[in-house]
């Protein structure tokens, strides 16, 4: 018989609970930004521009600029996209777009929450910014050519982005809370 039981898979070392303190620290403020939209998309333009005058000082890695425009573009993407594509067809449980004008109204539900692509697109500055730090990653690459794919390609791919949301009248965005032109104030009261 195992002597070794099933208490073997509770006991920590001491590295593995103190990684697991700093997680948990790190989870606390992380939690902690979910209410200041703002505040975090301003700290990650901030990280964006000192990755994007890191790799205009130093006049490489960019493949590495690349392969993260295309990786924004790919959250971008489902940034826009609603949870349950209406072109599908699939029935799910949760509120999907109405395709009808007869629908109900349903709220946009994104495929990839704000916060998650506000939380992705740090991440995915910051590791591209720890890349710049080792030549390995700096291959020599004609740079404008990939400018360009990479501008033909969030154009196609916007295009066909758009023409999806105007074909099942959707839009990703709300502007605060709908105000509705209700009974005006004057001329109710008698003062």
């Amino acid at each position: 018989m195992d002597e070794s039981g099933g208490d073997s898979g509770s006991v920590a070392t001491p590295v593995q609970q103190r990684a697991h303190e700093a997680w948990r620290i790190y989870q606390h403020y992380l939690d902690k930004t979910t209410p200041h939209a703002n505040y975090r998309w301003i700290g990650t333009l901030v990280v964006a521009l000192i990755y994007c005058l890191r790799v205009y000082y130093i006049q490489g890695f960019y493949i590495i600029a690349y392969g993260l425009g295309i990786y924004l573009l790919n959250l971008l993407i489902g940034f826009l996209s609603p949870l349950v594509d209406p072109e599908a067809g699939g029935v799910s449980d949760g509120p999907s777009l109405p395709t009808r004008g007869s629908d109900e109204f349903k709220p946009f539900i994104r495929r990839l929450p704000e916060f998650k692509f506000w939380y992705s697109m740090t991440k995915a500055f910051c590791i591209a910014f720890l890349m710049t730090f080792f030549s390995v990653f700096d291959v020599p690459v004609f740079w404008p050519i990939l400018l360009c794919y990479w501008i033909v390609l969030f154009v196609l791919t916007m295009r066909r982005q758009i023409a999806h949301m105007i074909k099942y009248k959707y839009i990703p965005f709300s502007f605060g809370k709908q105000k509705y032109g209700g009974r005006s104030s004057s001329g109710s009261r008698a003062d």
